[in-house]
């Protein structure tokens, strides 16, 4: 299923919003730890967000540590291939290959977002894109690219 694909199912019901919602805040132990907000859950599309915290900086006390980024992608892109799922209630998601590369530092909060590339029967692809607000602009800081296996029920 391309990503024009997911634009044939019907759009994702309350429940399934309100349970990743849930999930990702509330239940979570790691990302809610980090305080990870879910912006946007639709077919084919995820915004994830972390706000700022100096607990997350590296020693120079300004820029946030790499493996925060990297995990919004890692979690923003398996997300997006639920989506894809007729039930993204059913089913599982594991990554199988995670690339993620670094363009500048990030001294902000962090938004990531992830579009579906390719949800095929067993392997999915996803796009990330991390953002932070640095120097009063906003910036890509990280884009990355992961394939996960995708367990249809």
């Amino acid at each position: 299923m391309d990503r024009t694909d997911v634009a044939d199912l019907d759009p994702l019901s309350a429940e399934a919003v309100a349970l990743v919602e849930r999930r990702i805040e509330e239940e979570h132990g790691y990302l809610s730890w980090l305080n990870t907000s879910v912006d946007v859950v639709e077919r084919g599309r995820v915004v994830l967000s972390i706000p700022y915290d100096d607990k997350l900086t590296n020693s120079d006390g300004g820029t946030i540590h790499g493996g925060v980024a990297a995990t919004l992608v890692d979690t923003a892109g398996g997300i997006v291939q639920r989506t894809a799922f007729e039930d993204p209630l059913s089913g599982g998601v594991a990554t199988v290959n995670l690339n993620a590369s670094y363009l500048r530092p990030a001294t902000g909060d962090l938004r990531a977002e992830a579009t579906i590339v390719r949800s095929g029967g067993s392997i999915g692809v996803s796009d990330m894109t991390v953002t932070s607000a640095t120097n009063g602009d906003t910036a890509e800081v990280v884009v990355g690219q992961g394939s996960f296996r995708l367990f249809r029920e």
